[in-house]
């Protein structure tokens, strides 16, 4: 039976809010240089006032690997939570128009407004996170269509949202859901401190998923190793498909037997917000299209390249055309 979208996400609905900014500033400003921070709505609204030169767009990791699978021609969907305010009504909208349906009506609860993320990119391309988390954090089983989750090919949830039991729930519900009604489902590792508090129920989901999507950092922190090649022998095992990017290094990709090690050629990034997301929109998109470990993993790789060489997280190019170039 034919699904209606390849793909469907669940994350955190975050607006971007991007602005350059020299490391003299992110020290003024006391921000951590290169790292994800989460932040409460009082800094969250000094830092936004701070910014110049604004450009503001949807994100939230899984939303925007499902803006890059969208461009590359899949029949996208994204399930989140966004208040209806200003804000929250400009992410439904883009998304819309961007071709993934938002499933999710706006929420008008006046405690929570939509989250937002501050960040800062300095010379070297490196990015600098502030992100208010807001009404998304509190996505839970409630918010999960069974119906969405049930038509569609491949389920990519965000690891981001385990922090909060809600959250956990949405997750085994949705994966289940889509795995009894013949789909595949799979997680984001998000992010190494994500993984430290949580690595159990990590391990406990990824061993019930078809596909696990990390960098060396997760995979080396979910195992609680400093041997990448250990880590991902584990991986393998307990979580089927398994994928790791290694930050300008080769990408191994593994299921059962079959393994593929990807080159990558090293640029210097403009902006390397949303390599791992467009990394993970490449490589999806080979799953969902049938091809072999290899090429999904070029095409991961190709799709990562295009988005760090200008700011912002989603593809500015044809990627689909990148592919072919490449002989994919």
């Amino acid at each position: 039976m034919t699904k209606q979208y390849k793909t469907v996400g669940i994350g955190n609905a975050i607006v971007d809010v991007i602005s350059h900014a020299n490391d003299s500033f992110l020290d003024i400003m006391g921000i951590e240089k290169g790292i994800m921070q989460l932040v409460e709505r009082e800094r969250a609204e000094v830092l936004y006032a701070a910014m110049e030169d604004r450009v503001q767009t949807p994100g939230g990791s899984v939303a925007n690997t499902l803006a890059g699978l969208g461009a590359l021609g899949l029949k996208t969907a994204f399930i989140g939570r966004v208040h209806n305010d200003a804000l929250g009504r400009f992410y439904a909208d883009e998304l819309t128009k961007g071709g993934t349906d938002f499933v999710n009506d706006p929420v008008a609860d006046q405690n929570m407004p939509t989250s937002r993320s501050m960040i800062f990119v300095s010379e070297d391309g490196e990015r600098s996170m502030n992100t208010y988390l807001g009404i998304s954090a509190d996505l839970g089983p409630d918010d999960v269509s069974e119906e969405v989750v049930a038509d569609t090919e491949l389920l990519f949830l965000e690891g981001y949202l385990f922090d909060k039991p809600k959250g956990k729930e949405a997750f085994e519900l949705a994966a289940k859901t889509c795995q009894q009604a013949g789909g595949k489902a799979g997680i984001a590792l998000s992010d190494p401190f994500c993984v430290t508090r949580h690595r159990e129920d990590f391990r406990r989901l990824s061993r019930e998923l078809d596909f696990v999507l990390g960098n060396e950092q997760e995979w080396l922190e979910l195992y609680q190793t400093d041997d990448l090649e250990s880590a991902l022998r584990h991986a393998v095992q307990e979580c089927g498909l398994v994928a790791c990017t290694r930050s300008g290094s080769e990408v191994v990709v593994l299921h059962k037997e079959d393994q593929a090690v990807i080159p990558v050629n090293r640029v210097v990034p403009v902006d390397a917000t949303g390599a791992g997301d467009q990394f993970a929109a490449g490589f999806l998109y080979g799953i969902a299209t049938g091809q072999s470990l290899d090429v999904a993993g070029k095409m991961g790789c190709i799709a990562a390249a295009e988005v760090i060489s200008h700011v912002g997280p989603r593809p500015q190019e044809d990627v689909k055309a990148l592919f072919s170039a490449a002989g994919l």
